[in-house]
């Protein structure tokens, strides 16, 4: 069931908001309810809800191919 809510915010921020929204197409009562839907389940299971992104890339490196790996000598080689 659908219920109708009053928020009070910034209006710079309902502005940028708004933009955001429709440059991905989606209703600003939509990304309001994702937020919350979010913000809830993260609170309910104690661990952070990560993007469907980040969850596809989860594992694609294994623990084992970063033994040894030391970062800082990598990226001083890579900006040399």
């Amino acid at each position: 069931m659908e219920t109708k809510l009053t928020l009070k915010l910034d209006k710079a921020i309902i502005n940028s908001a708004k933009k955001y929204a429709e440059r991905n197409n989606k209703s600003l009562s939509k990304l309001v309810e994702t937020y919350f839907r979010n913000l809830v389940s993260q609170s309910d299971q104690g661990k952070v809800k990560y993007s469907p992104l980040v969850e596809e890339l989860s594992g694609v490196i294994s623990e084992k191919d970063l033994d040894g790996l030391d970062y800082v000598e990598y990226l001083e080689g890579k900006y040399e």
